[in-house]
């Protein structure tokens, strides 16, 4: 977790030297990227919220997000990481929207994905989107890189 902790607080000085707010819809990574953010002594001063974004239900209830902007669409996908993304930044009126979703195993998710396939996508004044591919069966450790990758395209994205 130290890792994670310490690339948040390189995140979390950038959002705060320039004022922008982020906002985190998480699946796979469970919690991970909004606990490093909110590590940050003085979070509060870009970190607006987020949820951990695990069931169809969830994301109903967290999200509001309906079935018809699913059209065509599954989780664990870049499509559905990036509507997660704006929706997560238009719902809390956030500079940056950060998604993740995915399979942190120790098997793989029911679209085929195998275990350590996860999707991560920034929404703000630039978007951007990636897959990512552990290659391990390993629920901790792979939790720990897709947190990781988050707060990477963050640092990226708001440099």
């Amino acid at each position: 977790m130290q890792s994670l902790m310490d690339q948040a607080a390189v995140v979390g000085a950038q959002l705060k030297a320039a004022g922008q707010k982020v906002a985190v819809a998480e699946s796979s990574s469970g919690g991970l990227i909004s606990a490093a953010l909110l590590s940050v002594p003085g979070a509060s001063a870009y970190y607006l919220g987020g949820g951990v974004v695990y069931t169809p239900k969830a994301r109903v209830m967290l999200m509001d997000i309906p079935k018809e902007a699913l059209a065509g669409m599954r989780s664990a996908s870049e499509p559905y990481a990036m509507l997660l993304a704006r929706t997560v930044r238009e719902r809390f009126a956030a500079t940056w929207g950060v998604s993740e979703t995915g399979a942190a195993g120790p098997t793989g998710n029911g679209y085929g994905d195998a275990a350590g396939h996860t999707c991560v996508a920034i929404s703000g004044p630039i978007e951007f989107v990636t897959t990512i591919e552990t290659g391990s069966d390993d629920r901790e450790a792979n939790m720990r890189a897709f947190a990781a990758a988050a707060l990477e395209l963050l640092a990226k994205a708001s440099a």
